[in-house]
Formats: C-alpha cells, structure tokens, sequence
C-alpha cells in the first residue's frame, strides 16, 4: 500500500427526526461523501451506513463500530462523514475519538463543516465545533424538559393512560368506564383486604371481564400517585420531578397516604377493627399533618378513641369532635336523608356525571363495537378473539345504559326542586304533628353505628380544621366537600332548601327554619300542596332592620312555625342593606290542627302532587293524590 494513499471509510447516519428536519436522506450523503473523495483523489474502501439511530452517548451503532475496527486493522486511514454530529454529539466521544486518531493514525474529515484533523488547526476547529454543537443538545434539552414540565402541569401525562384514565384531546382525563374500578380497590385495601385477596375476588367476579388480575396489579395501582391527582416523571431515575394536581383524582391524598402507611403492616392478616369517625379529616393544630388514631379497651369493656400527632406530642379525645357536631349533625343526617338519598341524585348527577359525557361514552363503545366487527370480517383475528372483544365491549355498553337511566331517573319521576322544600316542610310539620310516629321512624346521628357515622362524615367532610389554646383542643372550622356544597348552595339560592336561622319575633326568640326568595306563583303553589295534608297558614310580617326583629305573635295564637322567608329578592334589591324593612312570609300551623289524610304512612311516604285541584279545607280525612317517595330509602330507616 502507498503510505501516501487516503484510503477512506465513508460514515453515513441518519435518523427519522434528522431527515424530517434537515432532509440528509442515506443517498444524499452518500453522494456528496463520493464525489468530496473523487475531487480530493481519496480512494472508497468502505461504506458503513447507520440508520434511524441517534448519535446521542450509549446508543448501540454497529457500523459505526465495524469501522473503528476497520481503522485498527489498517483498512482505512480516513474517517469521511457528512457532518460533525453524524459521529457523536458528545465532547467525551470526540476527546475518544481524537485519542483513537492519534493512537492508530486514523483521521477524520467532516464535508460541511470544512474540517479535516490531519492538521493541528483542524483539531482545533473540530474541538470549537463539538463544544458549540454540544451547548446546543444541552440547551435544546432544558427547553425540552420546560416545555415537558408545563404540557404535565396542564394534564398532558406523557405515559399510557394508567386504568381509571383515558387520553382525550391529549389530556389525562377520568374513564367513566373504568374508574369505579379503581377507586374500590383503595376502598377495599383500606378496610383491610390483601393484594391476594382484591385480585382473587376481581378475578372470581371477573372485573372488566378479565381473570388475570395480580398481586402486581393491584400493589402497582395502590402506590400510583396518579390516583391522588398527582404525577412523578423520571421515577425511575437518580433525580426525579414531583408535579402536584395535574389530573383530577380519583381518591382523595388523605386515603392514598393511608393506604401507603398501612402497607408496612401485615396485610395478608390485618384488618381493620376499629372504626374512627375523623380518620384522614383531623390535621395536627401544630405542624398541619394527618392525625394517627388510637383506642383504649376499658374493663367495662367501653373503648375510647383518641387522635394524635407523634412529632408535636398532641392527643385528644374523639369525644371533642364529636360534641361539636351534635350541634348540627342532626340537621346533617336529615338532610343526607331527605335530600341526599333520593331527590338530591338528579341535581348532583350534573356535577359528577353528565348526561351528555356518558352518551359521548355510549357512542364510542358502539363504533368499537362495529369495528371489531368489521375486523373478524376482514379476517383481522377468530371467532373465539371476536366474542370474547365483544364481551368485554357489551359489558361496558351495559354499566353505561344503567348510569344514563339512573341519570334520567328524575324525569322519569318528574320530580322537581320544590318537591325537596315540600317533603323537608311535611317532616317538620311531622316532627310537631306525629311526634311519637317520626320518632320511630326517623334515625338520628345518636342511633347510627361507629360505621354509618364514618361513612356520613366521609361523604359530606373534607377537612376539620382544629385550634389549640394552652393545651386545649378545640374545633375552630369544618370544610365540606365540593361535592355537598355545591348542589346544597345551589337549592338554597334557587330557594329550595332551608336552614335554621336564629331570629327575635316580637315576643319570641328562638331558632327557626328559613328558606330563600321564591315567586309569589310557587308559594302559593307550595302551601296548596301543604294543605292536601295539614291546615298549613300564611302571614305576612315586616322585619325592623334596626332592630333586628319582627312581630308575629305565635305565643298566643298557639301558632308552631313551619318556615320563614322574603317576600321579595333582597339579595338583588338591597345588596347594601340600605332599606330599613323587609318584608317576610310565615307558614304556621295551629296547635289544635289535625292530620287529614287516611293512613299516617301517607305523611311519610308520600308527598302531595302538584296536579290536585281539589283540596278541601276540612280536618276530616279525604282521599287524594300523592307522589310516592324512595321506599328503598323508608325500609332501611
């Protein structure tokens, strides 16, 4: 060979991204790489070509490495690339490389870049080159990874939408299909069941039709912050990022966090046998963590449940919470009764589960349905792959028709807003009426179970805020959910709800029952309908802003007061409380006045219909229409 003779390696890579973006095809470079060694008198040796692979540091070229191997043997003695980062990107690379040239008398020549290392001011250049080309991976980098942390925050999760979650529009968002799903497993790991023991259960009821669930299924989904709203990326990497509420959760921080501490336990043998009322509601006063509960085990055989924060040292009785309720519990419980348990589902169905998102869903279902049919047809897969898809698509047609008839339960029923005011005025006027009746059939927080307590607290509570002066616990604050205020502010303000106000009624101070602004035409409709049962009254008073009080003398008329409200929307008319009166309207009911109708369930069970015309104002029992309310719910009273 002729120690003079280039004998040139040609080195070609290309990746997708780098042809979409730069349009260097295999071909084009090797053309150009040609006809660079047929003007400089450069003999081709060899043609090595790695495509679609990146020059990034770690990435595997193979015929990048047969060169290298082709330059220690002898067979060329000159590297001839396109580019500068068609060889690498990396400043560590190219000092290896740069040593592997002077080692085996290899040198490199880059066509674009005018660079050719068989000098020294050619190494030089080539190092300028590769510090500038590896300042711009770095900077195109942190722009990547800002532009990453800001698509996370807005809900675009760059991962395979974990179950409970599906990809719409490219955000995370909830799977109505699918999220009931998830949140029992929590639901259930809480109260005390194994990984073993949720996967054999889901595996027996053959959840979303599958038998494969695993202990890794499960343990995977309970300890995924994606379930408490949050997302970490990189988690498997020395430094990865913690993003906070960029998804809607599906269980709340307080119960993952809880079930995280429980999984140090035994959980193949713990259960649960203790029910705390405020589990993952109480905060320490002190330093805002969730508060551990313990109980004691008297000889009485009495347990007694204490709440605690380890760090801070502060321990108090459950029993200070709880007193605190009992000042409106029982206003709670009624209103989860009456409200909740039945008329409240339509009005909170718009909030948690809309019509139209589930009839979006049903469509969905049905065209996947028609496309695995086209598949099997198209011979895509067999009969046993197309019914067991077909299975799974059917089943999931079926949970959503159930949730669109349960959200058009209401106007199936023809239930309305005012029905709930009405039933909520027909018990008051019980309570008064048929006091030992409504006792035996309505249950109080005092007659609930440890277990029925905790599940009303979990539903309506968010968080109990707590004080503490000296070494005194006190309650200073309890925020409700969303879920609960949101529909419960929205009765009130259409006028629909009622809430116990304290008021000075000339000779008279006490609590009473008060409701919001409602048309004239309403009311009347709503005192007919009140008197199909009991002789139900109205006045008229004016309320003395100055002094905060007006006349309505029920003292002496023997008058029990059902409700109070504005005769006018002062809320729109006087929202600076300028006017110096207001006028209100009372419903009472005399003390001697008697139920009417029939059967005394009828008060309970019903409510009268807002299409009978023909009420008589006797106290002698007549027939006449009604509405029935939830039997369901009156049977587990």
């Amino acid at each position: 060979m002729n120690n003079n003779e280039i004998l040139a390696g040609l080195y070609l890579r290309v990746s997708t991204e780098d042809q979409a973006r730069e349009g260097f095809s295999l071909s084009e470079q090797k053309e150009r790489l040609e006809f660079y060694c047929k003007y400089n008198g450069y003999k081709i040796v060899e043609t090595y070509i790695d495509a679609g692979i990146s020059a990034k540091g770690g990435n595997h070229r193979p015929e990048f490495e047969r060169m290298l191997e082709d330059g220690k043997e002898g067979k060329i003695n000159m590297i001839i690339c396109l580019k500068l980062d068609r060889i690498t990107r990396s400043i560590n690379d190219w000092e290896m490389l740069m040593k592997y040239s002077e080692t085996y008398d290899v040198n490199l020549a880059f066509v674009n870049d005018d660079i050719n290392t068989t000098t020294a001011n050619g190494k030089m250049i080539s190092r300028i080159m590769m510090s500038v080309s590896q300042n711009e991976i770095e900077r195109t980098s942190e722009r990547t990874i800002i532009g990453l942390a800001g698509a996370i925050k807005q809900g675009h999760i760059p991962h395979k939408a974990p179950l409970g979650y599906k990809h719409e529009n490219k955000k995370l968002v909830v799977d109505p299909l699918t999220k009931d799903v998830v949140i029992r497993i929590f639901n259930l790991y809480f109260e005390g069941m194994s990984y073993q023991k949720i996967s054999t259960l889901f595996n027996k009821e053959q959840v979303l039709g599958k038998t494969n669930w695993r202990d890794s299924t499960i343990m995977a989904i309970l300890t995924n912050e994606i379930y408490k709203g949050d997302f970490v990326h990189g988690k498997r990497t020395k430094n990865p990022t913690y993003y906070s509420d960029v998804v809607e959760p599906l269980v709340s921080k307080e119960l993952w966090e809880e079930c995280q501490v429980q999984k140090k336990k035994n959980s193949k043998s713990y259960m649960r046998t203790l029910t705390y009322l405020f589990l993952q509601k109480i905060k320490c006063p002190n330093c805002d963590r969730i508060l551990g509960g313990k109980a004691t085990t008297k000889s009485n055989g009495n347990t007694y449940y204490y709440y605690y924060c380890k760090d801070c040292k502060v321990i108090f009785k459950e029993k200070i919470v709880e007193e605190y309720f009992d000042e409106f519990i029982n206003e709670l419980v009624e209103y989860d009764s009456v409200v909740n348990q039945f008329f409240l589902p339509m009005i909170k169905q718009k909030f948690d589960e809309p019509k139209e998102q589930i009839e979006k869903e049903i469509n969905k279902q049905k065209d996947k349905l028609t496309r695995i049919k086209k598949a099997y047809i198209n011979g895509a897969f067999d009969i046993d792959e197309y019914n067991e898809e077909k299975k799974i698509v059917e089943k999931n047609l079926s949970k959503l028709e159930t949730d669109l008839e349960n959200a058009n339960s209401n106007d199936e029923l023809k239930f309305t807003p005012q029905d709930i005011l009405l039933k909520r005025d027909i018990d008051y006027i019980n309570k008064i009426k048929l006091e030992k009746e409504y006792k035996e059939r309505t249950k109080t927080w005092k007659d609930y179970t440890r277990e029925e307590k905790s599940n009303l607290i979990m539903r309506y509570v968010d968080e109990i805020k707590l004080g503490i002066s000296g070494k005194e616990v006190y309650v200073a604050k309890i925020n409700f959910r969303e879920s609960f205020i949101k529909p419960y502010d929205e009765l009130w303000n259409q006028g629909y709800l009622d809430i116990k106000t304290p008021f000075l009624l000339g000779n008279v101070a006490g609590t009473f029952r008060m409701s919001n602004y409602l048309p004239d035409e309403e009311v009347g409709q709503l005192i007919m309908r009140l008197r199909q049962y009991y002789d139900v009254g109205f006045e008229e008073a004016i309320y003395y802003v100055d002094t905060r009080m007006f006349y309505f003398n029920c003292v002496k008329d023997e008058k029990a007061i059902v409700r109070i409200f504005p005769l006018e929307d002062y809320c729109k008319i006087d929202p600076d409380i300028k006017m110096k009166e207001y006028k209100y309207g009372i419903l009472y009911i005399r003390e001697e006045n008697e139920f009417r109708p029939v059967e005394i369930d009828a008060a309970f069970d019903y409510i009268p219909d807002e299409s009978n015309t023909s009420v008589r104002y006797t106290k002698e029992p007549h027939s006449i229409k009604v509405k029935p309310v939830n039997p369901d719910w009156f049977e587990d009273k």
